[in-house]
This record gives structure tokens, sequence and C-alpha cells, in this order.
């Protein structure tokens, strides 16, 4: 047969006026979280909305045309329509600002710098947790009506798509994205032409296209490289994420970090908060530093001003967290992007870690933000032990790294089934109101009952997905059909009465996928009884290059296939972020088994816990402050002077206890009603105390009064008058830094050892300042009961500066009076001090006595 040339055209329906303002719905991300609005693009051609991965904006470009005009005269589609656009004009007019105090000023604005945005899947530029917490992060500022806008890469085929072969071997595959099918619009210059901004790589020029997402009042901007003026290479910098090279890697941070700002700046958008989630965006303060220097600011001027507002979440403590590149791919980058700031060699010294080494994102993140934070309180504690070396002289407890403990959009996550029953027990507008105390507590109103019933409708509709999943992966790796009904003999809807455990996230080595297989034995006799079925549902993806990652996949659907494991044990392929709603609602545990402490925070479990599943988990991360006690399992981290696989042994063991002497029976300590009464107060008190503790807008709200308004008021005031602030303060800092190796303190009356409470002791200290004022610093010392007490847990009083000794040194004294009785520690200290300062230790300087 001779070759034939093939032709493609596609055919776009016209819409029928009644339906115009479909398009509007399709083109705004708010329907991510607002089910009835997907729920009618849906009824317009379910077949045709699976096929085209529930996007709105795709599903309108290749329906039928006749379907468009059917449904214009169809009464119940035009009632849903006209539902959901109430709601959504409702959204929409909210006034500013809604659940702010008003601190927010009208001319600020935040700016959130990330790689990735997980939204919804029919906008695939996420790969894991980072972008889901940053989509949570811009639905909740929505909500806030925050001035608010996100700035990311537009990847042209985003994440892999995952399959798993009949060897249970992991397949990534790539597909392009028609961005004419995604929610998203070319942003455009206000003389008409499509915005394009222009980043000097070396020996050459690289043009940048800006498009916008909207999800809700928020704007997100991406960026994209594949145009057709840019060299082939260089198109392909923005095709993947977490693709290419090093050296691809290194320009799209440049592209994110630089290209983000000079697209803002051309849109005439000035934010006065800066926000950098994760270290990938740190070019970004290289740029603003360079355009501060062009406007005739010193650079280390620039750098303090840039600081000012700049924040920085790091978000985990794992190396391959933290992007390095050597000197020899980053060199020639900074002497093409940043001509302005001098030798290349002095640029990359901003990034060097204190211990030496490659240049590293996270450090420069940290030396141009004053503003930084982990994402969890013990995250929080291990992110000031791992940099305290960029604070030498202060102890980690007291350098500038706080936390904020993530959170999760409510309006995302909560299975749509708990709408009306939450309506009905805490009344309308509940939603508005998660922090009111007592409001949660009605949850215990609910009958038991109705809680069953809810939990049994979304269960079923999870094991739906899950047999249309797994049958399709089944027959693509030519499975027979009638095993297929042997696997999914416990993942049957219409039954829904089999103990389901959950397990789904990124497939990475710390997170241990695996330790549910540390003793098969015992694992067989869990799994077994035929009175007490067990399913566990695994789900994830490993990173191409994860090659260890991508093991523990193999190791576990081989696992399922087993026949001791057969059917109790699922696979399923392709995790995104429809999969994860649908389990992480829809199990009824939801299990996780990091190594301590690894897990910065991880959100999966607070979505599986704010819809009534129960967490199991190592006391890691959020569980850490989440568990109560009452409202899961956890597991006690094992002591970390073990090694490693002593450890895995003992979690395991703590975790098979777990199941077989609660989790089992509990469950299936079932009443008249058919349900464990138990089982349901437990699943009740998760709801109730993880439901408003975890909503991403008490995160948001606590990154509003932390640090966004913090830095705004930073910002404004080292800006002001010819940014004068910032130039005081950075030639403070240098001639602080100058003298501070000569800086030297020595006690010069005797210590007492024993007082009586009421009376007090002298006292004195005498420091060379080595040409500083004593205004220049601070005299402290701090009191604790006891060696034992936590150095947070103190009393401090200042040392009054009291004349010049003949030696040069400066007297300092204090009448200490202890409020306390007992045995008590006392340490005195000496450290710069100025109005300026952001945090009183970010010099990282202090000479004890």
């Amino acid at each position: 047969m001779p070759s034939v040339t093939r032709y493609f055209l596609e055919v776009n329906p016209r819409i029928p006026k009644r339906l115009a303002r479909l398009e509007e719905l399709a083109n705004n991300l708010w329907y991510s979280w607002d089910r009835p609005t997907r729920a009618l693009f849906a009824k317009l051609n379910p077949a045709l909305w699976e096929a085209v991965g529930h996007s709105p904006k795709a599903l309108l470009k290749r329906i039928d045309e006749q379907r468009l005009i059917d449904a214009a005269t169809d009464p119940a589609f035009l009632d849903s329509l006209t539902r959901v656009l109430a709601a959504f004009d409702a959204y929409h007019a909210e006034p500013p600002f809604k659940q702010n105090s008003g601190a927010v000023a009208r001319e600020d604005l935040v700016a959130y710098f990330c790689a990735e945005f997980g939204v919804h899947e029919s906008l695939p530029i996420y790969s894991g947790g980072l972008g889901i917490l940053a989509g949570d992060h811009c639905k909740a500022a929505s909500d806030f009506q925050l001035p608010f806008v996100a700035v990311g890469l537009l990847y042209r085929q985003g994440y892999f798509t995952q399959t798993i072969d009949g060897e249970g071997r992991q397949r990534a595959e790539y597909y392009d994205s028609e961005f004419d099918d995604l929610p998203i619009q070319p942003v455009k210059r206000k003389d008409g032409p499509e915005l394009v901004v222009e980043l000097d790589l070396p020996a050459r020029k690289l043009l940048v296209k800006v498009w916008q997402a909207r999800i809700g009042h928020v704007s997100l901007f991406l960026l994209d490289t594949d145009l057709p003026e840019n060299a082939e290479r260089d198109r392909d910098i923005a095709h993947r994420l977490y693709g290419g090279d090093r050296t691809t890697r290194l320009e799209q941070e440049i592209v994110l970090g630089v290209g983000g700002m000079r697209a803002l700046a051309a849109m005439e958008l000035r934010p006065s908060v800066w926000h950098i989630n994760e270290g990938h965006a740190a070019f970004l303060v290289l740029e603003r530093v360079r355009a501060l220097v062009n406007e005739g600011l010193a650079e280390e001027a620039a750098i303090e001003a840039v600081a000012s507002n700049t924040v920085f979440t790091t978000h985990t403590p794992v190396p391959a967290g933290h992007d390095q590149f050597p000197d020899a791919t980053v060199i020639p980058y900074l002497r093409s992007c940043f001509p302005e700031l001098g030798a290349p060699d002095k640029v990359a010294a901003l990034a060097r870690p204190p211990s030496g080494g490659d240049f590293n994102m996270t450090a420069l993140a940290l030396r141009a933000s004053r503003h930084n934070n982990g994402v969890s309180r013990i995250h929080g504690g291990v992110s000031q032990r791992l940099l305290h070396n960029f604070w030498p002289q202060v102890s980690p407890e007291e350098n500038p790294v706080g936390y904020i403990t993530n959170g999760v959009h409510v309006a995302t996550f909560l299975a749509p089934e708990w709408g009306e029953v939450l309506d009905r027990f805490l009344g309308v507008g509940w939603m508005h109101r998660l922090g009111y105390p007592g409001i949660w507590e009605k949850i215990r109103d609910i009958p038991d009952h109705i809680f069953w019933s809810v939990r049994q409708d979304i269960k079923a509709r999870m094991l739906h997905m899950v047999r249309h999943r797994f049958a399709a992966q089944h027959t693509r790796n030519h499975g027979s059909e009638s095993h297929l009904e042997r696997l999914l003999r416990y993942a049957d809807p219409a039954k829904p009465n089999v103990l389901t455990i959950g397990f789904g996230r990124r497939f990475a080595t710390y997170k241990r996928a695996t330790l549910l297989f540390n003793d098969l034995e015992r694992l067989k006799r869990i799994v077994g009884d035929k009175e007490r079925p067990v399913l566990f549902l695994f789900s994830g993806k490993a990173h191409p290059a994860d090659e260890p990652g991508q093991d523990l996949i193999r190791a576990i659907a081989q696992m399922s296939q087993a026949p001791e494991f057969e059917g109790r044990i699922l696979f399923l392929e392709g995790y995104d972020l429809h999969i994860a709603r649908r389990l992480v609602s829809g199990v009824d545990v939801w299990l996780n088994n990091p190594v301590h402490p690894l897990e910065a925070s991880g959100t999966s479990g607070m979505k599986a816990g704010m819809n009534g599943v129960i967490n199991l988990s190592i006391l890691d991360g959020w569980w850490d402050e989440g568990y109560d006690g009452d409202n899961g399992f956890a597991i006690k981290p094992a002591s970390p002077d073990l090694d490693p696989h002593r450890r895995d042994r003992e979690e395991a063991r703590t975790l098979y206890e777990i199941l077989q002497d609660r989790v089992v029976p509990l469950y299936y300590a079932r009443s008249n009603g058919g349900y464990s009464p138990e089982w349901i107060r437990i699943a009740k008190r998760s709801m109730a105390s993880l439901l408003p503790r975890y909503d991403a807008s008490r995160m948001l709200g606590e990154y509003v009064s932390k640090y966004y308004l913090p830095a705004s008021r930073q910002g404004r005031k080292y800006s002001e008058a010819g940014y004068q602030a910032a130039k005081t303060l950075a030639q403070w800092k240098a001639r602080v830094r100058a003298a501070w190796p000569g800086v030297a303190a020595r006690r010069l009356d005797t210590p007492k050892t024993r007082i009586q409470f009421g009376e007090s002791i002298p006292v004195e200290i005498a420091v060379r300042l080595n040409g500083l004022a004593p205004s220049d610093v601070c005299v402290e010392l701090l009191l604790t009961r006891g060696m034992r007490e936590s150095p947070l847990v103190q009393h401090s009083h200042e040392c009054a500066p009291e004349g010049v000794l003949e030696s040069g040194e400066h007297r300092y004294r204090l009448d200490l009076k202890p409020g306390l009785a007992g045995r008590l520690d006392y340490r005195i200290r000496v450290f710069p001090r100025h109005e300026l300062l952001t945090h009183p230790f970010e010099l990282g300087l202090t000479c004890w006595v």
C-alpha cells in the first residue's frame, strides 16, 4: 500500500449564546475547588470529560455542537448553569481582604514564586507535594482576596505520565500539552502585542513569553520558552518539570527568578513582598539587586533593601532538595545575566555555603532574605540545625529560621458528600467559620449511622475509580478478565465493608513505602484473616532518575502478585490530583511512615483526616503536632542512635502491632448497625480536630501576620528617602563585621553561688568594643532554672553601660534579682544591635563571657 499523508483538522463548535459564560468558567481555575462547576462540564459529555483529563476548556473545543445546542434548551442544565454562575459571581464580588484585620495596605502586593503549581489535573505543571502546597496557597490567597500574584514556569510536557508494566516497572511517558487546551491566556502589553521578556544568556538572547492562569481572584503568571525565535535547545528549557541535565535545571531557575521579575516589571506590578517558595527561584534576588544597582545603589545596600521584604520558605531537610551548581557551570550565566554586579566570583560568594562548596540556591535565598521558615514545628527545628552555620555564633534555637505548619485547601479536598451533612449540623456557611471556637464539636452531634453512611458513599465512589483505573492497567498488561475479578474482589463498591488502608505520595526512599513488608509473615497474618480482610492501596511516582524509588514501586507491584497478597495489595498507576482526591477521602486509614525527621510537613494526612479518615503515621512533620492521642494512631520514632536496618525493624514492629491489636479489631467491632461505634468516634475526632487546624486559610493567615506584613513594613522603611535605611544598615553591618573579631568580654565581679530569694547580686562586665559604640551592642544575661531546662525557656536581663575603664574597655552592670527560686544557671553574652535589624541575630555574631 502506498504511503498516505494524513492531515489533521480540529473543528471547534460554536457555543450558543445562552451558554456563552461557559468559556468564562472554563478559563478560571475556580472550578478546581467548585465541584458543581466540574459536574456541569462533565454532564455535557462524561466520556469526553474523562478523555480530556477533566479540562473544561478542552471539552468545549471538542464537544459536538449539537450537544451544546441541546444543553442550551435543557431546563435542568440551564438551572444548574444559573446556580453555578450565581456562586461564581458572588465569590468574585466579595470585598477585598474579607478575612483580614485591615493591616494589609491597599498598595501591598505579594509575589509568590515557585517551580511548580498543583492547582488541578487540567493544568499539569506539578509533580508532588511542593506543587500542591503552592496551588493551595494561591487558592487560600484568593479566598482571602489578598493582593497576591504567583509566578511559575509553563512546561510543555510537565511531569511525566506514569504507567506500570506487568513486571512492576515504572514507565515514564511524556506528552506535549496543547497550550490552547489549558486554562491559560497570553498576557498582552497595553499597546496590544503579547508580552515577551528578554534574558541575556551566555552568547545569546532568550525570549520568554508570559501567560496568565486565573485562580479565583489570583493571577498565576507562567513563563514559556518554547518560542520559534529561540534556538532549538533554548525552546526546550521549560520543556519538562525537573527534567534535563544540570545546565537545563540552572537555566530553568534563571528563567523563573530573572524572567519572573522582569515579567512583573513589564506588567507594571510592584510587589511589596517577594516570597521564594523553595530555592528554585532564588535568582530573583540577584535580579532585584541588579535593578537597584542600576539605579545607583551600592551593592551591599541593595542586598539589604532586597532582603528586607523577601520571604524564603524551605521545604525539605533532604540534600537533594537544595539545588547546587558547580562554578564552571554557573559563572558564565552570572557574567551574562548580572554584569552590573561586577566579578562573577564575588556574586557567586553570596551563594556559597559557610563550609564552602558549589553555588547553592538555598544559601543564596538565605543571604538575601530576612524572613525564613520551615513548614512544621519539627522541620523548623531541623532547618535551624541544618542551617546553623549561616549564623555560626548563635544557638540554632535563636537563629532567624521560624516555621509555619502547612495547610490544605478544604474546599478542594473535602469530599462533596460532606457538604449537605455539615451544612445541616454545623450551619450553612460553616466554611467561613473554620476558626470559630466550638463549631467543630458539633461533629459529635452527627448521628453515627449518618456519619458512617457518608463515609461509605465516599468509599464506594473511590472504589469505582480504583476498579476503572486498575482494570485499564491490567488490560494493557495483557491480564485475563477472569483474573481481574479475583484481584478486585475486595475493592467492591457495592460492598465497601473491607478495611481499606491507603498510601499515596512521591516514592522517595525516605518515605519508606515498603516498610509494611519488613516482616512478611506478620503481614500475611494481618491480611489473611478471611473474617477480617484488609485491602492496601498504593499509588505514587518516583522521579525517572530515582532508581531506588522505582525499585520500591517494583517491589510493591511484585509483592501484590504473590498468592498470599493477591487482591489484598493493589498499586494504582498514574498518580495525580484526581486519584489523590479520591484516595485521601475514600480509604479508612491513611498510612505514612517516613524516616524521622525527614518528613518536612506532609499534607496528604491532613486531607485524609478532614474527611473522617483515620491517620496511622510516624510522629513526624505535621502529625507530631496534629496527633492528640485520640484522633488517630501514632508510631513513635525509634531511637536515632539505631542503625537504619534496626530502626526500620523496630518501627515496622510497632506498625504491625497497631494494625493487629488496634486498627483491625476496632474496625470490625461492629454493632447491629453494621459499623463500629468506637471507630466512628475516632473518625469524628479526627475530622473535628484536624479540619480547622490544617486549613490553608489558617496557614495563609500566619504568613500574613508573621511574614508578609513585617516584610512589607521593612521594605517600605528601607526604601524611604532613597533607600537611606538600607544604606545605613549596610554600612553599620560592614563596620560591625570588621570590628567583631576584636570584641571580647570578661567578668569584673566575683560571682556569688548562693543568695536568699528576694536578694539581688551585682553583675559587672568589661567589654572590649574594638571601636564600636556602646549603642552598637547589647550585653545580656540569660537566666534559666537548672542545666537541663530548654534554652527557649529563659529570662533575659539587659546590662546597662556605665562608662569606660582605664583599660579602654566599657563597663556594663546589672543588679540581678531572680524571680525564681531553686538551682539556677545563667550565661552572659554580647551581640550586635541596631534598630533597623529585621531579626536580632541576623548577623550571626555573639561573644560569650
